[in-house]
């Protein structure tokens, strides 16, 4: 393995959230680590690598208030339309960074409205409204990696 090589390999961890990679080949191993928890997943490559990644956790989020608060905040999400990805990608609000959101807080959408992009495997697949409404909340952050079925949208069907 060379350092081009290994130099890509850096990139892929640091851009992939993957937490951990291990290769092995004859004489030579390399480990590269991130500072996450890691999650096993083992590979085995065709060329006879086997490759051992860590896969990194979903983002979560916490929001802590007090307990009487949390009683009615979840009775006014049982009324919402939660709209969740399709895939695994990288979420995006606008097409470009200088281009504004397809969507904010506020907004009345329709059915077949785009919401977002989600870029997979250096493709763009649009997101379209299922439902028409009001967006409620925005509950992912612009360029923020998402896995499948992961919330993205609250919505006020009308």
């Amino acid at each position: 393995m060379d350092i081009k090589q290994i130099q890509d390999l850096i990139r892929f961890v640091s851009k992939s959230g993957v937490n951990e990679v291990s290769i092995e080949q004859n004489e030579f191993k390399i480990t590269i680590k991130t500072n996450q928890a890691p999650t096993i997943v083992n590979a085995t490559v065709p060329t006879g690598l086997t490759v051992a990644t860590a896969a990194a956790p979903a983002p979560v989020t916490t929001v802590h208030t007090p307990a009487p608060a949390e009683a009615p905040a979840a009775a006014d999400v049982s009324k919402y339309v939660t709209i969740k990805s399709p895939m695994i990608g990288t979420f995006y609000r606008s097409s470009t960074p200088e281009k504004p959101s397809f969507v904010n807080v506020g907004d009345e959408i329709k059915a077949g409205s785009v919401l977002c992009i989600i870029e997979a495997m250096k493709l763009f697949n649009e997101i379209e409204s299922e439902v028409s409404g009001r967006i409620v909340k925005v509950l992912v952050d612009n360029a923020s990696p998402v896995e499948y079925d992961q919330p993205l949208f609250l919505v006020e069907p009308m």
